[in-house]
């Protein structure tokens, strides 16, 4: 049996790929939508992708089942569980709780655990040419290393109404009814790892047991000890901002994403062609460098999304294509550097990518205005914007500022004021350089303040100290 994991380090999001290499047949749970990595994984053990399938309607990434299935011809499966209100809107083969899909030597068994969302299914598998028993569980948002899909974006993505507190109460019973019933051995293989939105203490490790979680997991004491009540507000405490996008994402995943196909290469645009393009509005121009370098100089009215880690992500936050269907322009070193770029981007459904550029002369440029911490107290300013989670913000701020996440502020403009400047921070610079970047495009008058809250604190401190000498 093959059993791989494909991990999106942006996006802390794995998919499966699993394979009878005795038949040459292979399933893929829970692709992105940028599907080579799956189509050379297969190719290189001799393996043909016969079946698609993924655990539930993701919030935080779009969803590549089905661009894979039709690049591949494979068999596509989806939840059937849930109720009314939770199917999938378009064709493909429901599975329900025990359902099973069959690959040569191989059983994988569909497990409804709702909690997370009330479709969510975990995959057991068999690997028949070893064992009678399962060995493995594919859980999706259920179980994570060290800790457990969080039960309220529903509420916070996909404008539910306090769903949480039944989602929380359905979690403790997929636990204690399915999970917690699984032998100790079993190999639990999660859907995302540290860093994702999905939950708020999740482990950087990629694998755990049952057995292990049954011993050590946060929750496991309220389990032993029957306490639902305990649990649900352990779990509900604390959760992390969610990132705006998110209903976008879970509102397409239910109706079903759309098939792109497959994409050419990215073609280099001429300065003038873009320039003209920028004087006239057709474009939405995207600076990928960090945000030292921005602040030196970048094209005017561009988003900052920079490039590598978190592309994804900040594009998420900053670009809107429900609202904004004016094609992105990247700067980018080359043809091949731009389509790393675009597959970041389509993981999130930007799909709409004219052309890239390598640099910026003979484009309108402008210098993004900045603001030294020790001028801070005298500027007026009619909004002081953390943009960082709520989380940080509750354990220490600049006074008189007020929270709203990078992730949300695109969304949530009514929270800002209308006329007057607004200074900005998040704790070093990189994400307030993507929320000042993406409020300006919008119209409002953002400065940022250098070094952010690490910047301003460090000047704090220093007066402080001098103070009390």
């Amino acid at each position: 049996m093959l059993l791989e994991r494909i991990y999106d380090q942006d996006l802390a999001q794995a998919s499966y790929m699993i394979g009878c290499q005795a038949k040459g047949e292979a399933l893929v749970v829970d692709a992105r939508r940028d599907i080579a990595p799956y189509l050379e994984l297969a190719a290189a053990n001799g393996m043909k992708i016969v079946a698609v399938t993924e655990t539930h309607i993701h919030a935080d990434y779009l969803s590549g089942s089905r661009e894979l299935a039709a690049a591949t011809g494979a068999e596509l499966y989806v939840s059937g569980e849930g109720g009314e209100d939770w199917q999938y809107g378009f064709e493909a083969e429901r599975l329900m709780d025990g359902s099973t899909i069959a690959l040569g030597n191989i059983t994988v068994t569909a497990v409804h655990t709702p909690g997370h969302t009330p479709e969510h299914l975990s995959f057991l598998v068999k690997d028949g040419a070893f064992s009678d028993q399962p060995g493995y569980l594919l859980s999706g948002d259920f179980v994570f290393s060290g800790d457990l899909g969080r039960p309220d974006l529903l509420d916070e993505a996909a404008g539910g109404v306090n769903t949480r507190f039944e989602g929380a109460r359905q979690l403790f019973t997929s636990l204690k009814e399915k999970f917690l019933t699984l032998p100790d051995h079993l190999q639990v293989h999660p859907g995302h790892g540290s860093g994702s939105a999905c939950g708020k203490a999740l482990g950087a490790i990629p694998s755990t047991t049952v057995g292990y979680e049954r011993l050590f997991a946060w929750w496991a004491p309220y389990l032993a000890a029957n306490d639902e009540e305990g649990f649900v507000r352990e779990l509900l405490d604390g959760q992390p901002d969610a990132h705006a996008y998110f209903g976008r994402m879970k509102r397409q995943n239910r109706l079903g994403p759309a098939v792109m196909g497959g994409r050419g290469a990215l073609p280099e645009l001429a300065p003038e062609a873009i320039a003209e393009d920028l004087a006239a509005d057709r474009i939405t121009f995207v600076d990928t460098r960090n945000h030292n370098d921005v602040h030196q100089g970048t094209v005017a009215h561009s988003l900052n999304i920079p490039a590598g880690g978190k592309m994804a992500t900040y594009g998420g936050w900053a670009y809107d294509p429900e609202t904004d269907s004016r094609p992105l322009v990247l700067l980018a070193q080359n043809e091949e550097a731009a389509g790393r770029m675009w597959d970041s981007l389509v993981r999130v459904g930007i799909d709409n990518v004219a052309g890239f550029t390598p640099t910026l002369e003979g484009l309108p440029l402008t210098t993004p205005r900045t603001l030294d911490p020790a001028e801070l107290e005298g500027f007026d300013a009619a909004l002081v914007l953390d943009v960082r989670n709520k989380t940080e913000h509750a354990a220490g701020h600049i006074p008189g500022s007020e929270q709203l996440s990078a992730g949300r502020v695109l969304w949530h403009t009514d929270q800002l004021p209308s006329e007057g400047v607004i200074v900005s921070y998040c704790q070093s610079g990189v994400r307030n350089s993507v929320a000042a970047s993406t409020l300006r495009r919008a119209g409002y008058d953002v400065v940022e303040l250098e070094g952010s809250y690490l910047g301003w604190k460090a000047f704090a401190d220093a007066q402080e100290a001098v103070a009390a000498r």
